[in-house]
């Protein structure tokens, strides 16, 4: 089928999540046609079996993003990224923190070679947030294993933690190894790893949907913890080079993901050399998308997957001007 299918920007259909802290923030912020219901996280790009994307516009509708993954190859990926056992290497969700997220960690690739489970570094940009709102991210300096297990006994394990006040356009980096949770009032998009590796160390003594406490994983958070956690933890963007009346800044920059927040108020065009796919989150606004083959129009909340063979699309932002966040692999793919 890939041979008779021309190059386009894939539209997914969200997998919504309904873990016991989330709301209906995300349907409400990007007037999602779904019935009421609890909706933790939306998983916009997956390519995990417990949340896999299904295409929803062209010729690859209906297709998982697995298939769709292999079949294309490089020309979905990029010359320079492989797929992670056969999947999609990131996952792009949005979260709503109506109630405050368990203390957690996921491991770095370092601990999840020798312990198990699946790497995951991520970040968090703060699309909308109350106005005392926060996130909690790695330990205060000094705090070690003995502390920390002492805290998690007594149940002040929150004096322990870096808090961070967040508003919208913030980002927040999370590598493996780092000690995080989400406190309420936060509407955020995560970017990661494709893995759903997380052990839950404290859930500040709440009961799961069955009446029970949920499980938590202390054992194997204590073997991953990074406990000299030296990297930041808000991040300052950095200004790019743009074309006239627009301002692009580079977010987060690692070894396996990289975002741009694009902020438009005349055309641009994203381009790639090939080497990696591109994905566009529309943070605010309306872009009107064109190609060699297509059109369409992204309002914001949507999420679009760009092939990396695709290697132009123009953008128009409406007069009102729009918000773009750009994330993919650290490669040499540049915008104009």
């Amino acid at each position: 089928m890939e041979e008779q299918c021309h190059l386009y920007p894939l539209r997914f259909r969200p997998v919504y999540k309904d873990y016991i802290w989330g709301g209906q923030r995300i349907i409400q912020a990007f007037r999602r046609d779904v019935p009421p219901d609890i909706y933790a996280e939306s998983w916009e790009i997956s390519s995990r079996d417990d949340g896999m994307s299904i295409a929803e516009n062209g010729p690859w509708a209906g297709h998982t993003l697995t298939e769709i993954v292999t079949a294309l190859g490089p020309r979905l990926l990029g010359a320079g990224v492989s797929p992670t056992n056969g999947q999609f290497p990131l996952l792009i969700k949005l979260i709503d923190s109506r109630e405050r997220l368990s203390v957690q960690v996921h491991p770095d690739d370092a601990g999840a070679a020798k312990w198990g489970g699946e790497a995951k570094t991520e970040m968090w940009y703060v699309l909308d947030a109350a106005p005392d709102a926060r996130v909690f991210a790695g330990l205060l300096p000094g705090v070690d294993r003995k502390a920390f297990e002492a805290a998690i006994r007594t149940g002040e394990v929150r004096s322990l933690l870096r808090t961070v006040p967040v508003r919208p356009g913030d980002a927040v980096y999370v590598p493996g190894g780092r000690v995080h949770a989400i406190d309420a009032g936060c509407l955020l998009l995560e970017v990661q790893q494709n893995s759903n590796t997380t052990y839950r160390i404290y859930d500040w003594g709440r009961v799961g949907h069955d009446g029970r406490p949920r499980q938590t994983h202390l054992a194997q958070a204590l073997r991953v913890i990074r406990w000299k956690d030296e990297a930041p933890v808000k991040l300052d963007p950095r200004p790019l080079p743009a074309p006239p009346m627009n301002a692009y800044e580079e977010i987060v920059s690692c070894p396996f993901f990289r975002m741009e927040r694009w902020t438009l108020r005349s055309p641009t065009s994203l381009k790639s050399d090939g080497d990696s796919f591109n994905i566009m989150f529309v943070a605010g606004g309306v872009v009107n998308a064109e190609w060699a083959q297509g059109t369409d129009t992204y309002r914001a909340g949507t999420t679009v997957l760009v092939p990396a063979g695709l290697l132009e699309v123009r953008l128009q932002p409406t007069k009102t001007g729009a918000t773009l966040l750009r994330i993919r692999r650290p490669t040499n793919v540049t915008g104009a």
